[in-house]
Order: structure tokens, then sequence, then C-alpha cells
């Protein structure tokens, strides 16, 4: 299985970014999925993630801002970034059981 995560990039705080999370193998099937981000010089941390069935679940900074969501047709995994603030800025990773994508840059800037 490989994860492929897109989407990153340099956007004004206010602004808005969908990363994607495509995998090689039908793993989004049978796992459940999760975005995590990791500031510079900060641990790794859950953003939100997506069950088998499709019940999501949400790190309270980014309540009400951020939607996952998942296309079983394409595969793939979507984080839709709201709202975005300088402290999102982070490398975005999907994962999904031992699995790992590359990570993402986000860069929220003025």
């Amino acid at each position: 299985v490989q994860l492929q995560a897109s989407g990153g990039g340099l956007v004004q705080p206010g602004g808005s970014l969908r990363l994607s999370c495509a995998a090689s193998g039908y793993i989004f099937t049978r796992s459940a999925v999760g975005w995590y981000r990791q500031a510079p010089g900060k641990q790794r941390e859950l953003v939100a993630r997506i069950t088998i069935g499709g019940s999501t679940n949400y790190a309270d900074f980014v309540k009400d801002r951020f939607t996952i969501s998942r296309d079983a047709a394409k595969n793939t995994v979507y984080l839709q970034m709201n709202s975005l603030k300088p402290e999102d800025t982070a490398v975005y990773y999907c994962n999904a059981q031992v699995w790992w994508g590359q990570g993402t840059l986000v860069t929220v800037s003025s």
C-alpha cells in the first residue's frame, strides 16, 4: 500500500485548501484514515479521522473549519481546510493503519 498526499501550498490567513490522500490499494475500505500534522519543533498531532463506517472526529483546534471526507470510487480521502490560520502551518500527513503518506506542506502566511 502506498499513500500519496497532495494539495498543500501557501495560502493567506482566512483562505482555504483541500488536501488529498490517494491510496494505491483499497485500504480506505478496510481502515480508518487520519490526517495528522507536524509543525516545526512540535510533535505530530491528529487533525481529523474518518472511520470505515464514515464517522468523523476532529481535533478541537480545527472543529468547524476542517472537513474530512472519503471518495471510495477514487480511493481518496480529502481534508477540506477553511478559515486557515497561521498556526495551521505544518506538514500534513495521511495515515491508514501502518502506512503513512509522504506529507504535504501547508503554509499560512500573509
